[in-house]
Parts: C-alpha cells; structure tokens; sequence
C-alpha cells in the first residue's frame, strides 16, 4: 500500500524519469529494442528500499541489502545486449542480488536460473519475483563461482560480480556457441566487462570496456 501511495504522490515525476532513462540508454548505445521495452516497462522501485523510490528510474546503481548493490539500467541493459539472448535461451546468472536483472533476462529467455550466495538476498529477491509472478526463473542459494552444474550446460551465462579471473567452471558449463558476459579485474583497480564466447570447442575473448562491480566471492552466507 505504501508503494502504491508513493507512486499516486509523485506519478508524473516517475514518468519523467523514466522517459529520460530511456533516452540515456539510447543515448550510451543500447538499440535494442527488446531489452529497451522490457526496462521501460518494469517497475524498478520494487527492487529497492522505500527510501530510494524516489531515485530508483535513474540511471544510477543503488544500495541494497547485504552491502551489495542494484546496477544502474545502463550495465544492466549493456550486459542484457552484449549477452545477445534470444526466448528459446537457457541463461544462467550469477549473482541474483535484487532481482532486477534476473526478471529483465526473464522477459527475454526461455528459461533463467538464477544464484546468490546471500540467503537474504535470494530469499528476498525470490519472494518478490513470486508476487510479481514471473514463472521462468529457478533460484538456488549457493556459490554463483560453481554455477549450476546440474541444469549445465547453458546458451548463456551473466556474471554481476567481479571475478579475479574468468571463471572456468562457468566456461564449462557454458553450451557450444555459448556466451558469458563477466567483469574481471581487481577489486580496488581497473575491472573490465569481458565477452566469453565459445566455439568449437575453443574459447574467445573480447574486452568490451571498463566497469565497477562488487567482488564474486567464494563460498554461501547463510544470513
């Protein structure tokens, strides 16, 4: 119901913002029009805190729970683009975090499955997208580093975190013509979004450009 009050009080401002958040995209080089339609039609603000309502359509990462983060629309529609998927996909992603990115891979795949080492953030993020009836997602708790062997192999996979190097489990579990979209890099220091693909039976790598995530971290938090 608070939700609800908020969105009656400061209804044209949304609309506003929203309207300038999809011209930015445009803007930064987001032209596909899927994943275009499918940020401009979902409701942000129900991933974050009710604090942050009134910042949640712009294009900027926000806190959330466990001393993670929300990404801003324009890493989460580059990474959705660069991920080329199509709605016959099987995607994985590491790292559910609040959801957002999950429900937008959601509206474009066949099927995501999805994984977050924060019970918290996974029970969260599962309940919500329960509400808002989103049918083709499967969570687990566990560690995203590992990927979901049993569900293996993927037609993509999405990492939200930063890894030290690229993972190599997750390439083994990535499909033939697969494709990862992963930030690497130091923490602290330069990180950079990198393009995994695979093909027969060999591996490239393309650099797409440079980026500031949270670390993947090994292991599950049972809080």
């Amino acid at each position: 119901m608070e939700k609800k009050k908020f969105h009656m009080k400061a209804n044209s401002d949304i609309n506003e913002n929203k309207v300038n958040l999809i011209l930015d995209l445009r803007k930064n080089g987001i032209n596909d029009p899927e994943i275009l339609r499918v940020i401009e039609e979902i409701d942000r603000s129900y991933f974050v805190d009710s604090h942050l309502y009134d910042k949640s359509n712009l294009n900027t990462a926000l806190p959330i729970d466990c001393g993670q983060t929300i990404s801003q629309p324009l890493i989460v529609a580059l990474m959705t683009q660069h991920l080329e998927v199509k709605n016959n996909m099987r995607v994985l992603e590491v790292g559910t975090g609040s959801g957002y990115q999950t429900l937008v891979l959601s509206k474009i795949a066949k099927f995501v499955y999805t994984i977050e080492r924060y019970k918290t953030l996974h029970q969260k993020a599962k309940e919500l997208l329960k509400i808002i009836k989103a049918k083709n997602i499967f969570f687990r708790h566990g560690d995203g580093g590992l990927g979901w062997i049993e569900q293996a192999p993927f037609d993509r996979i999405i990492v939200t975190a930063c890894a030290f190097e690229i993972p190599n489990y997750l390439i083994d579990q990535l499909n033939e013509d697969g494709i990862m979209i992963v930030p690497v890099g130091e923490i602290h220091e330069e990180q950079v979004l990198k393009k995994v693909k695979k093909y027969k039976g060999k591996v490239f790598v393309e650099n797409l450009e440079k980026v500031r995530f949270v670390p993947l971290i090994e292991g599950i938090e049972k809080k």
